[in-house]
């Protein structure tokens, strides 16, 4: 029995969403897995009452992921730089005063903010530069706790200075929740817009990684080859001469290709140099032909997708 696509899309929304927030969690769980399943829950719960509230799509949701993931990677960094003696127990208080903050402030306002979200102009790019401006009060936090020696202070007096900060923004989250929903919206529209141009480059994308994919494997078994019947090594891994086998030509040939130059191999031949420094400029041709494609795809495209 197939499912209807309202109920489709509400599902893909959510394992998307749910999928997105569990590598967040995941990638935060040095700072211990209390705060990890923290972030998770506090997340899932945040996700789920801004879907009731404003089932406005799988962007929306994407967006609304895509904000939570920020806030926590932002809240890491800051708090560890400028609040790292301070408890546990405030650092999870702290991390959800302003979630919590903004999603009983949606409640509160859900009538008037859902008619927004469902509105005709709720996907109107107009409104972006005024729904960002709590951003800046926001920001002034963030600058005085990275500027001021809260770092040296007690952690008592860490822990009381974190949870007063959050709740600074808390503050401005919920005074600013239509401005910071008009935001989510404006991200959905963005990102509805992004989705349907994608498809006109989805061929010289494919095209750029086949040739890419091609011509690192080629350059990799021409490496080995001159590697296997070379009478002394004519590569350097990790320092030392030695040989390579196809897994090192491969990596060598892709980080070449790719001119990122890791260092971990280096070539100790003239021949192989002057191999590698064809293939590096192939890789610039690759990387202009795929400009000259994706140029080439965008006008049809964004006159496509802005219909």
């Amino acid at each position: 029995m197939e499912l209807p696509s309202a109920r489709r899309q509400a599902l893909l929304a959510t394992g998307l969403t749910l999928s997105f927030m569990l590598l967040v969690a995941m990638g935060l769980a040095d700072q211990g897995w209390v705060f990890a399943l923290l972030t998770l829950l506090i997340a899932s719960v945040a996700l789920g009452g801004l879907h009731l509230i404003f089932p406005h799509g799988l962007m929306f949701a994407l967006g609304a992921a895509n904000g939570l993931a920020i806030y926590a990677s932002l809240f890491v960094v800051i708090g560890r730089a400028s609040f790292p003696a301070a408890a546990e127990w405030s650092r999870s208080v702290a991390f959800l005063l302003p979630v919590l903050a903004f999603v009983l402030a949606c409640w509160a306002r859900r009538d008037v903010l859902a008619s927004v979200a469902a509105g005709e102009g709720g996907a109107d790019l107009r409104h972006f530069p005024r729904a960002v401006r709590w951003l800046l009060p926001t920001g002034m936090i963030g600058i005085i706790s990275l500027s001021m020696p809260i770092n040296r202070a007690a952690p008592e007096w860490q822990s009381a200075a974190l949870v007063a900060a959050m709740a600074g923004i808390a503050v401005i989250g919920a005074v600013s929740v239509g401005h910071i929903v008009r935001l989510l919206i404006d991200i959905s529209a963005i990102l509805q817009r992004v989705g349907r141009r994608l498809q006109f480059l989805a061929v010289p994308i494919a095209t750029y990684v086949s040739l890419f994919a091609l011509l690192s494997v080629a350059f990799a078994c021409f490496y080995r080859i001159a590697d296997e019947f070379s009478r002394g090594e004519i590569f350097i891994l990790m320092g030392q001469p030695g040989r390579l086998g196809f897994s090192d030509a491969l990596h060598f040939s892709i980080v070449t290709l790719s001119t990122v130059g890791y260092g971990d191999i280096q070539p100790a031949d003239d021949g192989i140099r002057l191999l590698a420094a064809i293939q590096m400029i192939l890789g610039q041709l690759l990387l202009l032909f795929g400009f000259a494609e994706i140029m080439r795809s965008h006008g049809g495209g964004t006159r496509a997708a802005d219909k």
